[in-house]
């Protein structure tokens, strides 16, 4: 059995201690969380020891959960990995490139497992493409949600946009050769909404947009490719695979024919695979698990979220720039 520990109990931490009290092989110890009267809800519900001291809860666990706010994750990370103590942290990774930079250093050197909570790699509507031969020159990203306070510790590029810079950094594998950003902050200390162009060396171009202050919400990706047209909608948990094939092939239901300038007939083939029913947080923990137990890699490497943090503050810095060029 492993035993784990979580540090945070607020919104996301509740959530994840109600996913480890389901999940197989491991055993809850107890939470850390220096607010009283969160803790003591913590306690209540849960039926779960609360910590008071954090190198308590490290000593008594084999991997830690970090759900804490990304200001503290460094520290709580340097002494779990210190300590050599497998590690789950919730994105971003860490609050600053220098702090990201090190631990990266640090769980290679502890030789111990660390994943990180981008938890949209693990969202059905994505893993219906996993035997999709993806290989997109252009992506389009719409991630919109209503103004909540909390999460407004940080610009919405790190906690929103960071989502699907994740996932097309996965989908790219190619180095980022350009970067251009522009964001304002409405509501907040930190820019709200912002969108970012992305180019790639391999010719692919991402342009993903962000925002915290929008009525409706909005999770949806869509990429081209040479051979194809897929769509991805996150908060409905539907895919769509759009290609053209040739006359001679097997007729499906949703096929629609063409016919060409040059009189020539097509077929178009609308495909929408089938979506699995499965809690993407529980998936995640559980997956994690399974790396520690049975040796495997983990989905999200900590060099997954130092990536993505990286190309994250490029943008701010971009965005930084514009907005001075411009006297926002």
């Amino acid at each position: 059995m492993l035993k784990i520990g979580v540090f945070g109990a607020g919104h996301l931490g509740k959530i994840h201690i109600r996913q480890w009290k389901e999940i197989e092989n491991i055993t809850l110890i107890g939470f850390f969380d220096p607010d009283d009267t969160q803790a003591a809800a913590t306690t209540t519900e849960f039926n779960i020891k609360r910590f008071t001291n954090i190198d308590d809860l490290i000593t008594e666990c084999d991997a830690l959960d970090i759900v804490s706010p990304t200001t503290t994750h460094y520290e709580i990370a340097k002494k779990c990995l210190l300590s050599c103590k497998h590690l789950f942290i919730e994105k971003p990774l860490a609050h600053t490139l220098e702090e990201g930079k090190e631990l990266v250093k640090l769980v290679k050197e502890a030789n111990v497992k660390c994943q990180i909570g981008h938890v949209e790699r693990y969202n059905p509507a994505y893993l219906a493409l996993t035997d999709l031969n993806i290989r997109p020159m252009f992506i389009e990203a719409h991630r919109l949600a209503q103004f909540n306070p909390r999460g407004t510790d940080v610009s919405v590029i790190l906690d929103l946009m960071i989502h699907d810079i994740d996932i097309v950094m996965s989908l790219v594998k190619s180095p980022v050769k350009r970067i251009s950003a522009s964001g304002v902050s409405v509501l907040s200390e930190t820019a709200d909404i912002a969108n970012a162009r992305i180019e790639f060396d391999n010719g692919c171009v991402a342009n993903l947009t962000s925002s915290r202050i929008s009525l409706k919400r909005m999770r949806k990706m869509r990429l081209f490719q040479r051979d194809a047209y897929i769509g991805i909608d996150f908060l409905e948990k539907k895919t769509e695979i759009i290609k053209m094939k040739e006359n001679d092939a097997p007729q499906e239901l949703l096929d629609i024919p063409i016919l060409l300038g040059n009189g020539e007939q097509k077929i178009i083939s609308v495909q929408l695979p089938e979506i699995s029913e499965i809690n993407a947080i529980k998936t995640e923990l559980s997956e994690f698990t399974s790396s520690i137990l049975q040796n495997k890699p983990e989905r999200v490497s900590v060099y997954d979220g130092y990536q993505a943090m990286d190309v994250a503050h490029q943008i701010l810095k971009k965005m930084s720039l514009h907005n001075e060029l411009h006297n926002v």
